[in-house]
């Protein structure tokens, strides 16, 4: 048989070849799907991450300030404590003083009255020497802790400082004569000073 001029000979296509390029096209489309899932895997990452790490300070941040509120709190009542127990004991130690210079008070009373009525013969003794000397002590002593005498003998009478023990004849409202001395100590008094008054008792008739 003769072959037709005309006719064109078969042609034979290699499948595998024009299936490679569809393949590796596939592949490239693969890669980058695969690339832009893994770039936006990292983005949530690192989104979700910051969150977390926000929160986190957020809570330290929170219980930082809470320590710290504590701490003032805690500094503050120690600062009170300190000062309340400071206060205690300086009052306690004044209370002590106190009672130790009015324990002392009749002493040098007694030692005054017993100068004061020493006979004229007895001037010069040794002995006597050595009454003036204690009475000088006792007095030194109370300077040093702070007493001081009331003022009375022709001051306006007071009755803050002063205890009238009798009223007389005289300068109404004037101290004529002090019975006892008193004395404060900064400013408290320790004891009334016992005075007679002038003038007539408040509250008597005529």
């Amino acid at each position: 048989m003769s072959v037709r001029e005309d006719e064109e000979p078969p042609r034979i296509i290699d499948r595998r070849a024009s299936q490679q390029p569809d393949s590796e096209q596939s592949d490239t489309r693969g890669n980058t799907s695969t690339g832009d899932e893994s770039m936006e895997n990292k983005e949530s990452m690192t989104q979700e991450n910051a969150a977390s790490l926000e929160e986190q300070l957020t809570r330290e941040k929170e219980r930082a300030e809470s320590y710290y509120a504590s701490w003032q709190r805690a500094a503050a009542d120690y600062q009170n404590f300190k000062r309340r127990v400071d206060q205690e004991r300086s009052e306690l130690a004044q209370l002590a003083n106190v009672s130790l210079m009015i324990n002392i008070l009749p002493l040098v009373d007694d030692l005054e009255r017993a100068l004061e009525n020493v006979d004229s013969h007895l001037a010069g003794l040794t002995w006597l020497d050595g009454v003036r000397l204690i009475h000088r002590k006792f007095q030194a002593l109370l300077e040093m802790n702070g007493v001081t005498e009331i003022p009375a003998d022709g001051q306006d009478f007071d009755p803050n400082v002063h205890e009238a023990v009798m009223y007389t004849e005289g300068e109404p409202g004037k101290v004529l004569n002090v019975a006892q001395k008193g004395y404060m100590l900064g400013g408290r008094v320790l004891r009334p000073a016992m005075v007679v008054v002038g003038g007539k008792q408040p509250g008597a008739e005529g």
